[in-house]
C-alpha cells in the first residue's frame, strides 16, 4: 500500500537520508516489506547494517549527493542526525520534495493499525524490545517489531508480523531538524516500559530535568485502559508515572517490586533466579544473556506479557530461549582462549554494567576494557566524574581518544586522560591510545590465554574487532 502525502497523491519511491543508522535501516526494510521502492544514501556504511541492507536488496549510496535524488523519488524521510548544509537535504528543500521524519511515517504507516508497545529508558530499550518480540513470537502472537539493535532469535532489526501488537524501542532523542519533539511521543503507546532513567544527550538536553519532563508528558499520553511498567529500582522512573492514568506495575531486584528476583546466579553462559510475583514465588527463570541489567530487562518483560493474559510457562520458555542482541557483549571471537567482546555500551552507567556482568560471568579471568568514547554524551564533559567509576570491574583499561573532539570546544570535551590518570592512581592499569590500530598494537601481545576483552563503542571504532582477533592469530 503506498504511503499517502496528501489526498490524491501516494509515495511509491522513498529514499532515506542516513539510511545506514540502525533505525533508518529499520525503516527502510519494513518499507521494502510493505512494497514501496526503498533506496538510501549515508557515510558511516558498516555491519550489521550495511549487510542487512545489502541482503534486503536495498541500494545504498555512498555519501551525500544531490545526484543521487535523481531520477526525483516521491517522499524523503530525513534522519535526525542530518542537518541543514547536507547537500540531499538542500536540494529536498530547493526542489520542494515532499519529505517527513522516521518517527511521523512509521506512525502513520504501520503503527495506525496495530497496538503499539513502547519500550523507553536510558539503558535496556534494544534488549527489553527484543526480549519481547521473540516471547511473542513463541507465544503465538506473531508481533511486528522496530528495535535499535539486531536480535539474534530474528536476524533481523524490524519486522511486518501478522498480529495486532508492534514492539518498537522509544527513544526520547529529537525527531529530525524540523522536529525537536523526542521520537517517542509519535509512537503513542498503549503498553509503555520505562526502564532506568538517567541524564543522557548532552547535546540536546541540558540537564536531567529536561528529559524528566518528556518522560512525564510520554506517561500522560498513555491512555487510561493502558498499561506501565517500571523500574522501581530507579528513583527517576518511579517519578515519571506519579502522575499515570493507567495501571502501573513495577518491576526491580528490591522488596516492594510487583515482579522481583531474587537468588541471582551469574555462571557463564547463564544467568539463574527465582521471580516473585506480588511478593509469592511464580518460578525460577535461566537466562542466557549476561548480567542483572538483563535480568531486569526480563522483568519488564515478563510484567507486560502478563497484563496480556499469557501464561507463565509460556513466557519462561520464550525468555529462556533468547539469545540476545548484536553488540550487547557478542562474542567476536575466541584465539588461544583469549575471549573478544563486542558491546555497545556508551554511557558511563552501561560500561559500568557491561564490565560487571563480565566480571561475574568470569570471575578469575583477567578483563581488559577498551573503549571509545563516541556519543555526544561521553564526547563531552558532563560524567567525568562517573566516567572514574565505570571500570572498577576491570582490571585494564584502555581509552581510545574522543570521537568528536574536532567539533567540540576543549572546554567541553571529555578529557581521557583525566579517567586514565585517576584510574592509575587508584592502583588500575589504564592507558590513553588515541587509535584503533594504536591499541591493536599494543594490547595483542599482552593478551594471554583466559583473559576477556570488552570492546566498547557505539559505532564501527575503524573495525578494531576483525583486526584483534587477526594480530591474536598471528
Amino acid at each position: 500500500m503506498p504511503f499517502r502525502l496528501t489526498a490524491g497523491s501516494t509515495a511509491r519511491h522513498v529514499y532515506l537520508i542516513g539510511i545506514c543508522g540502525t533505525a533508518m535501516g529499520s525503516l527502510a526494510m519494513l518499507l521494502k516489506e510493505k512494497g514501496f521502492q526503498v533506496s538510501g544514501s549515508d557515510t558511516g556504511i558498516y555491519p550489521p547494517m550495511s549487510d542487512l541492507l545489502a541482503a534486503a536488496k536495498i541500494p545504498v549510496r555512498h555519501g551525500f549527493r544531490k545526484e543521487n535524488l535523481l531520477p526525483r523519488p516521491d517522499l524523503v524521510v530525513v534522519g535526525n542526525a542530518i542537518a541543514r548544509g547536507n547537500e540531499e537535504l538542500e536540494f529536498v528543500l530547493d526542489s520542494g520534495i515532499a519529505y517527513t521524519s522516521l518517527p511521523e511515517i512509521l506512525r502513520l504507516t504501520f503503527l495506525g493499525e496495530r497496538t503499539p508497545l513502547v519500550v523507553t529508558g536510558t539503558h535496556g530499550k534494544t534488549t527489553t524490545a527484543a526480549m519481547l518480540a521473540w516471547a511473542l513470537e513463541n507465544l503465538g502472537a506473531s508481533p511486528s517489531f522496530f528495535i535499535g539493535g539486531v536480535p539474534i532469535n530474528f536476524g533481523r532489526s524490524a519486522r511486518l508480523g501478522q498480529g495486532s501488537l508492534f514492539v518498537i524501542e522509544g527513544d526520547e532523542y529529537d525527531t529530525a531538524f524540523f522536529d525537536k519533539a523526542p521520537k517517542f511521543f509519535h509512537y503513542r503507546p498503549d503498553l509503555l516500559i520505562i526502564n532506568s532513567i538517567e541524564y543522557d544527550h548532552a547535546d540536546i538536553y541540558p540537564d536531567l530535568d529536561a528529559i524528566m519532563k518528556q518522560f512525564r508528558q510520554l506517561v500522560n499520553i498513555v491512555p487510561a485502559n493502558g498499561f506501565i511498567a517500571y523500574n522501581t529500582n530507579c528513583p527517576n522512573s518511579c517519578e515519571a508515572i506519579r502522575q499515570a492514568r493507567c495501571e502501573t506495575e513495577s518491576v526491580g531486584l528490591e522488596e516492594g517490586a510487583v515482579w522481583r528476583a531474587v537468588d541471582l546466579v551469574f555462571e557463564r553462559e547463564r544467568t539463574r533466579f527465582d521471580v516473585l510475583y506480588q511478593d509469592r514465588l511464580i518460578g525460577n527463570m535461566t537466562l542466557a544473556v549476561p548480567g542483572s541489567y538483563n535480568v531486569m530487562n526480563c522483568l519488564a518483560g515478563c510484567s507486560v506479557l502478563h497484563h496480556l493474559a499469557y501464561p507463565w510457562e509460556g513466557i519462561k520458555s520464550a525468555m529462556e530461549r533468547f539469545q540476545g542482541v548484536e553488540r550487547r557483549m557478542t562474542l567476536r571471537g575466541t584465539v588461544d582462549d583469549i575471549r573478544v567482546y563486542d558491546d555497545f555500551a556508551h554511557h558511563p552507567t552501561a560500561i559500568r554494567l557491561a564490565l560487571a556482568g563480565a566480571r561475574a560471568r568470569f570471575p578469575q579471568s583477567r578483563i581488559w576494557a577498551v573503549f571509545e568514547p563516541r556519543s555526544w554524551t561521553c564526547c563531552r564533559d558532563v560524567h567525568q566524574e562517573a566516567m572514574r567509576k565505570s571500570f572498577v570491574a576491570a582490571d585494564a583499561v584502555i581509552i581510545a581518544a574522543v570521537y568528536r573532539r574536532n567539533q567540540l570546544a576543549v572546554a567541553e570535551t571529555y578529557r581521557p586522560e583525566d579517567t586514565v590518570a585517576h584510574l592509575n592512581h587508584m592502583g588500575k592499569t589504564a592507558h590513553y591510545i588515541p587509535r584503533a590500530d594504536e591499541i591493536v598494537t599494543f594490547l595483542a601481545p599482552r593478551l594471554k590465554p583466559g583473559d576477556v576483552v570488552v570492546i566498547m563503542s557505539n559505532g564501527g571504532f575503524d573495525d578494531i574487532h576483525p583486526k584483534l582477533l587477526a594480530a591474536l592469530e598471528g
